[in-house]
């Protein structure tokens, strides 16, 4: 697994009702998915760094009722277009994760339709799982096939015919080549061959060795799909249901003991990097989920503290709400405009942006061992600890404060709650904190010297910390004159340098330290893809 995946805070959008596409494909051009680049500056303020983006090809409906796995749905936008969003998306740090939906298409797919219009004369009736002319399906056809969970609007695909599995390895090629992605959620994975999940990780590894794949897993041993034959990741259902349900039940041990199992010395998980979520596009909003609302931050607090990479779903960060109905989707995937969300928590949206900004300044909490120091039913503490640094975090979800005292290690030392204005306390192996009604500490045990000074604006992996003044790559092209720019003249937006490696590198990026004002340039090397920042003419890297 890339090393970028142990680094990420990852914000989830479902497209088609972020963007406030029609429901059904009326196969009109438009450009509905451009408003991402309005989001970005947002996206950095929550220190985000990877995107990952619900189905964004042609389908006829929500989007897992694929048509053309090769184009963009055009009630999104189109191939030029998407690229455009991946290269800003890129070029501001972020990280992209598409939906593969291999497990079944849509009604509209193309072969499919080739079946429809020639029985059993079509060359493609093999592409479709326990399709046969014995009998009629549930949709009118002269034919039955198999629809996934019953669903006959989703037809299962034949993964062990190698024509079929071409064809998707096919799609995720120009995905990569075209777009750039760097990841692949696998939606329904319990339902996929494995034998598939083994070739699609042997190609996309072999094409780009940091490439993630993530299997939607619902419930089931997580390494069956998660392993070093397969995926390199699962959505954490267990734990998505134990933090909310354990502050509605004022219980603790409920998520401890999930935490206990996945991740401490001896856990089941304890190799795998899960994806942590909290409410996604299949269920409830956190906010309609918690019985009281003042448990938002806790939950937060310790998914994004926990083992494993955080994630938000489109609009919880300002806690909005949204309940399924056994009818629809559609209030879970609302069309939100950035200037005006509804009733908008923005205390708690600052509050995430913190989580974030310590989530990946802390290497404990990114990559840290796990185990429970306190378990109560109204409090909870544990231990991360990676590469010299030692972290606790704290829990209170009752509504008065409570003093809780705990072990912790070496002797004399502090405990510094950077979550909480620095705020330290004194131990000498043994140490009492009061807690806040419904609050979170993170304390970071150091030898009395260390604080961690939040910035909302803190830029993303190789771009400058805080920027001013940032110029953003143009739309056109650079001119024959600007192509020639070198090094030793005054840099420009858009020109192409060759470094000392012998690589061609281009210009997206020109921002000022807002500390030093010492001038950073971003750097696209054109051959990977890869950004680097570097501080002036001097090639001195700039993190």
């Amino acid at each position: 697994m890339g090393s970028w995946v142990n680094e990420a805070v990852f914000y989830q959008i479902y497209p088609i009702g972020f963007c406030g596409a029609p429901q059904y494909n009326d196969c009109k051009q438009e450009y509905r998915l451009d408003k991402i680049k309005e989001w970005i500056p947002h996206l950095r303020k929550l220190n985000v760094n990877a995107l990952y983006l619900g189905p964004v090809f042609d389908s006829t409906k929500h989007g897992y009722d694929t048509k053309d796995y090769y184009r963009i749905d055009t009630r999104l936008g189109d191939n030029a277009s998407f690229k455009s969003i991946c290269d800003e998306l890129h070029a501001n740090g972020i990280k992209i994760v598409l939906d593969g939906v291999f497990n079944h298409v849509g009604r509209e797919f193309w072969a499919f339709k080739d079946v429809q219009q020639k029985g059993q004369s079509s060359e493609y009736c093999s592409w479709f799982y326990n399709l046969n002319f014995g009998g009629g399906s549930p949709c009118g056809d002269p034919f039955w096939y198999e629809g996934w969970n019953g669903h006959y609007d989703l037809v299962k695909l034949n993964l062990r015919n190698p024509a079929v599995v071409d064809h998707l390895i096919g799609a995720v090629e120009m995905w990569m080549d075209e777009f750039g992605i760097d990841g692949l959620r696998l939606d329904a994975a319990d339902c996929v061959d494995f034998d598939f999940f083994r070739r699609l990780r042997s190609f996309c590894k072999g094409k780009k060795s940091d490439f993630w794949l993530m299997g939607e897993i619902i419930h089931g041993d997580y390494s069956r799909w998660a392993n070093p034959e397969m995926l390199d990741s699962v959505t954490n259902y267990e734990c998505y249901k134990g933090i909310y349900s354990s502050h509605n039940d004022h219980n603790y041990f409920e998520i401890a003991h999930s935490l206990q199992r996945q991740f401490a010395n001896g856990g089941i998980y304890r190799n795998i990097y899960t994806y942590n979520f909290l409410d996604n596009h299949d269920v409830n909003r956190l906010a309609s989920n918690l019985k009281d609302k003042r448990h938002l931050k806790n939950c937060y607090a310790l998914m994004y503290t926990m083992p494993g990479a955080p994630s938000i779903y489109y609009g919880s960060e300002w806690g909005i709400e949204g309940q399924r109905t056994w009818d629809s989707d559609e209030v879970l995937r609302p069309c939100l405009d950035i200037n005006n969300i509804p009733n908008a928590d923005n205390e708690l949206c600052q509050y995430i942006s913190k989580l974030g900004f310590i989530h990946r300044k802390l290497p404990a909490i990114m990559n840290g061992s796990f185990e429970n120091t306190i378990i109560k039913n109204e409090q909870l503490v544990f231990c991360r600890r990676a590469e010299g640094q030692t972290a606790y975090v704290a829990f209170n979800l009752c509504d008065h404060d409570e003093r809780i005292g705990f072990n912790i290690d070496g002797g004399c030392s502090t405990l510094t709650d950077v979550l909480n204005n620095n705020e330290s306390f004194a131990a000498t192996g043994y140490v009492e904190i009061n807690i806040p009604a419904n609050s979170a500490r993170i304390l970071v045990l150091n030898n009395g010297d260390f604080k961690l000074e939040y910035t909302q604006n803190e830029s993303l992996n190789a771009l400058p910390q805080q920027t001013e003044q940032l110029q953003t790559e143009p739309e056109y092209a650079p001119t024959a004159q600007e192509m020639k720019a070198e090094e030793s003249l005054k840099p420009s937006v858009g020109a192409i340098v060759k470094k000392a490696d012998g690589c061609e590198y281009k210009i997206v990026a020109i921002a000022a330290d807002c500390d030093t004002k010492e001038e950073i340039i971003v750097y696209k090397n054109l051959s990977t893809g890869e950004l680097s920042a570097a501080r002036g003419n001097t090639g001195q890297p700039a993190c």
